[in-house]
């Protein structure tokens, strides 16, 4: 029997992974971090050498993704208002991970189900489930990308209003927190341009995956 709720579930899901696993991307890869620092002058911008710069940068993301660290910024000075921004958004690494984690577990469990033929998803638009995932997130992507592609400097602003509401410490003095020198804004709009791609690379996939099934089935 078809279940329109285990399918809804599976899209959620779908959609809940594509989105984190695409905001996992840039933490997690941290060569893509390290290759900003040439090409942005880092090392000349910071004072500090580019050993310096990746080890700040790594005790910081070791901080932001793993449990009991303790957090430092190396070789660089940061305040308290600093380190409390990077508390806020050690929450917010937790719980992309965290959704990345349960989404995919869900998904595994659903697609086990149904091999045993347990459960049996419904088909929106005559097509498998991964056309709408893939279709609903792309649609919400293009538009995001679209707008923080017009004006960035206003959408970082935006993004950081909504995640830090009523807070003002993600706006860093470079002379108390002198990490902010090795983050420049460039590379939060890079990170943006990556998790966009991502997203948009993996619905194409779902849709065309789905597309394809139709095809084979006919």
């Amino acid at each position: 029997m078809k279940n329109k709720i285990t399918t809804a579930i599976l899209c959620v899901c779908t959609v809940l992974l594509t989105i984190t696993f695409s905001i996992a991307l840039p933490i997690c890869v941290r060569p893509f971090y390290y290759a900003h620092i040439e090409k942005y002058n880092l090392v000349e911008l910071t004072g500090k050498t580019e050993a310096q710069i990746k080890e700040a940068y790594n005790q910081v993301l070791d901080y932001l993704t793993l449990p009991n660290k303790d957090f430092s910024t190396g070789d660089f000075i940061y305040s308290e208002e600093g380190k409390n921004h990077f508390v806020d958004c050690k929450v917010l690494f937790t719980l992309n991970f965290a959704v990345l984690f349960i989404s995919l577990a869900v998904i595994i469990l659903l697609i086990v189900l149904k091999r045993k033929n347990i459960i049996e998803f419904s088909k929106p638009f005559s097509l498998n489930p991964s056309f709408t995932s893939g279709l609903s997130t792309l649609l919400l992507f293009v538009i995001i990308g679209l707008v923080a592609a017009i004006d960035f400097d206003k959408a970082f602003v935006v993004f950081h209003n909504i995640f830090f509401y009523g807070k003002d410490n993600w706006m860093f003095d470079s002379q108390q927190d002198e990490l902010i020198l090795a983050l420049p804004q460039e590379f939060f709009l890079n990170c943006g341009i990556l998790i966009v791609a991502s997203i948009i690379i993996i619905s194409l996939c779902l849709i065309i995956n789905a597309i394809i099934k139709k095809i084979k089935s006919k």
